[in-house]
């Protein structure tokens, strides 16, 4: 990519409209972001997600795309929110009612149905949002049914369409051989190598777009995520499967404090 097309990418990028505590924590990629189900329309689930958020110390809350959801999510957090969906026309009256910023992805529950997203859906998704909703920031998630190196591929023409955020995936489809510590790591494999994928080229052609690892990391894998390249992690199930509020709070505690000591230590060495 040349020079001029960098700088157009630059001075197009909209991450400069997030709220200041969202750009600071992408500055020092330790953003954590929780993710409650771009499926998952149930307010109660999603007022106690967007609460345990909220006071284990998370940065942001993704929810479906639905406005009485995101009112109810700004009433019990002042965290700001991001709204999942791959119906470009729902986004409108989500951000009228206060979201921050708006995501095409997370496919997972699509997966399960059977229905895949290709290259050119996304992209073409894309272009749709941008068409419709031209100034507000937008991350879009890069599939991980198709090989890395397309990917890598897909990630650099969305950010040439306008993504401000690019988000990999890949842990609901990741099926470990082995339980606990090893298990957890065999999960996080499909979004880390993505990101590392997609890093490596960002900074091969001068991109200056954060990089958000989601689905199948953990407190043990959330560090690694950011050594491969990640300006912000994602976690979703790791905290809404459980059923207190209590257990999710420290949950995500245990998450965030494993963002900010990773930075420590790197800055250290």
């Amino acid at each position: 990519m040349s020079q001029s097309g960098n700088n157009f990418i630059k001075s197009m990028s909209l991450i400069n409209l997030l709220p200041q505590k969202i750009q600071e924590e992408l500055s020092h990629k330790s953003l954590l972001k929780v993710i409650s189900g771009l499926d998952n329309f149930e307010p109660k689930s999603v007022h106690k997600i967007s609460e345990a958020a909220f006071l284990g110390g998370a940065d942001l809350i993704d929810i479906a795309c639905k406005p009485a959801l995101v009112e109810s999510a700004i009433e019990i957090s002042s965290l700001p929110i991001c709204v999942s969906s791959v119906d470009p026309k729902l986004f409108i009256n989500s951000v009228k009612a206060g979201a921050s910023l708006i995501e095409i992805g997370n496919y997972d529950s699509f997966y399960e149905k059977g229905i895949i997203f290709s290259e050119e859906k996304v992209l073409n998704l894309t272009k749709e949002t941008k068409d419709i909703l031209p100034n507000v920031p937008l991350s879009v998630t890069v599939p991980h049914t198709i090989p890395i190196y397309r990917q890598v591929d897909l990630a650099v023409k969305l950010v040439l369409e306008g993504a401000d955020i690019i988000q990999t995936e890949g842990g609901k489809s990741s099926n470990p051989n082995n339980s606990g510590i090893q298990g957890l790591f065999e999960k996080s494999v499909p979004t880390l190598a993505a990101t590392f994928a997609i890093y490596k080229e960002f900074e091969k052609q001068s991109i200056n777009i954060p990089i958000m690892s989601a689905s199948g990391l953990s407190e043990v894998t959330c560090p690694l995520a950011l050594s491969c390249g990640a300006s912000a992690v994602g976690v979703g199930s790791v905290v809404n499967r459980l059923d207190d509020l209590i257990s999710m709070i420290a949950v995500v505690r245990g998450l965030k404090e494993s963002l900010v000591n990773s930075i420590i230590k790197e800055k250290i060495s």
